[in-house]
């Protein structure tokens, strides 16, 4: 090594040494000494790398610490924490989709808090099955014979595909081979479950005879996918769930239908399109019915299947079951979301169906709010104002749904983009989003991006935060 490159070296801190500056600034309560010590390691690493890249001097002890404390606050002490979410997509995959009502939060402390009755009969004094907890609810709400519950809606089409159809075909429509999340298709779990997919029909029109006509003794499930995701308009036609019911019983073959968001109620009285029912489809006849917990439902991240007793009952002692299984948590969460339904309740205790349904009015008055609580000086230097907007309700439901909002827009141009990373990286962390130029009130359109910070999807309880969170990275930057 060179004089001046081991020179350059020499002018790092030490491990030891930058650790005792950093405790020495005492910001950081809670985060762990294993952790500070790798966040040393890795700015001393990163240091050490730019100095000889660069041949400059090494950064000082103190600006080296300020480095660390800040990416040790930014992270926080938990990986895990919770977000404000001011995109206005009602159901944000990455930001956990559904929250949890009042009451399943109540029960989800209480059974985490004490041992539960989850897999015991109290009467009997026996081994019980955890799904008995939400069984009969399924039941009463889908009229339903039977009920199972799996960890997401991919496990739940898994799982029917691996019982009913392993080593055996599956007729489907093209138009319906959907891409969910994550970029997990149908054709693939199809194949993960030992299923051979049988397509028929075209992209946008498939009829009756081309199920019929694929029918041979190979067949052994005729699977309908709502396309919960995106919409096929036009010159199209697809088979309805009676019609392939009709089909499938005249040949002695199983129908089951996955609805992907699945949904108990009928939104239309909200002026949202007809999306169908868990209960539309278990009335049709369909054998297998199976959607998500966590999207138009409300819940908690859950695969549900409900349809025939005897066909359920073969899901269930299928092995694969176990490996799926829901545990204590998400059947407390689950069991609350589905008795507000059941008591009438879920408009008004449910977070999802109430953002989806909350009047224009109030969102606005919520954004407004936040206005309000941002000092005059701050108002006029990030151009602050409320203005309408279109949001989303996202999680792969109801594609073709604007939703009407209303939000804060701060910021101009790079500003607008400054503002938006300091947000994230506050505590608690803010998600907005960055809208294109618009013509205002006025008619003047504006020459740049915007940042808007969509209320429909901040908590009333939240504004008061997200005014602070706010502050604080204008003040930042």
């Amino acid at each position: 090594m060179s004089v001046d490159r081991a020179a350059t070296l020499r002018g790092l801190p030490s491990v030891d040494a930058l650790l005792r500056r950093v405790a020495e600034r005492g910001e950081l309560p809670g985060i762990t000494r294993a952790r500070l010590t790798a966040l040393v390691r890795q700015a001393l690493d990163e240091e050490r790398s730019r100095a000889l890249t660069a041949g400059a001097s090494p950064a000082t002890v103190d600006a080296l610490a300020a480095r660390v404390v800040e990416r040790a606050r930014q992270g926080g002490v938990f990986s895990l924490r919770p977000v404000i979410n001011a995109t206005g997509v009602v159901l944000h995959t990455n930001l956990g989709r559904s929250l949890m009502s009042p009451l399943a939060l109540e029960r989800l402390a209480a059974v985490a808090e004490a041992y539960s009755n989850l897999e015991l009969d109290l009467v009997r004094k026996e081994r019980g099955s955890r799904y008995s907890h939400v069984e009969a609810l399924l039941q009463r709400l889908t009229a339903a014979e039977d009920a199972l519950v799996v960890n997401n809606n991919a496990a739940a089409v898994l799982l029917a595909l691996e019982t009913l159809a392993h080593g055996r075909e599956v007729i489907v429509s093209r138009g319906e081979l959907i891409e969910i999340g994550g970029e997990f298709r149908i054709p693939d779990i199809m194949l993960r479950s030992g299923a051979v997919l049988r397509e028929v029909g075209a992209t946008n029109r498939t009829h009756l005879r081309d199920y019929a006509e694929a029918i041979t003794p190979a067949t052994a499930l005729l699977l309908k996918v709502h396309t919960s995701n995106y919409r096929v308009v036009g010159f199209t036609a697809e088979v309805s769930s009676g019609e392939l019911v009709e089909l499938g019983r005249e040949r002695g073959i199983p129908v089951m239908e996955d609805l992907g968001s699945g949904s108990l109620v009928d939104l239309r009285p909200w002026g949202f399109p007809h999306e169908p029912t868990v209960q539309e489809a278990v009335a049709s006849g369909v054998d297998l019915v199976s959607f998500s917990g966590d999207k138009l439902l409300g819940g908690p991240q859950a695969g549900i299947v409900v349809g025939r007793r005897a066909v359920v009952s073969r899901l269930k002692k299928n092995p694969w079951n176990r490996a799926l299984r829901i545990d204590k948590f998400t059947i407390a969460a689950l069991e609350a979301t589905l008795y507000a339904y059941e008591a009438g309740s879920a408009f008004d205790t449910v977070p999802t169906l109430r953002m989806l349904t909350e009047p224009i009015a109030a969102v606005r008055s919520r954004a407004r709010r936040a206005l309000r609580r941002l000092s005059p000086a701050l108002r006029e230097r990030l151009r602050a104002s409320v203005v309408d907007d279109r949001a989303q309700v996202g999680g792969g439901a109801l594609p073709t749904v604007e939703l009407p909002t209303a939000g804060l827009v701060v910021g101009v141009g790079a500003e607008a983009m400054r503002l938006d990373d300091a947000l994230r990286a506050g505590d608690p962390p803010v998600m907005g989003r960055i809208v294109r130029p618009r013509t205002d009130a006025k008619g003047t359109r504006e020459r740049d991006e915007r940042l808007l910070l969509d209320c429909r999807t901040v908590l009333p309880a939240q504004v008061p935060a997200l005014a602070a969170a706010l502050t604080a990275a204008a003040a930042r930057l």
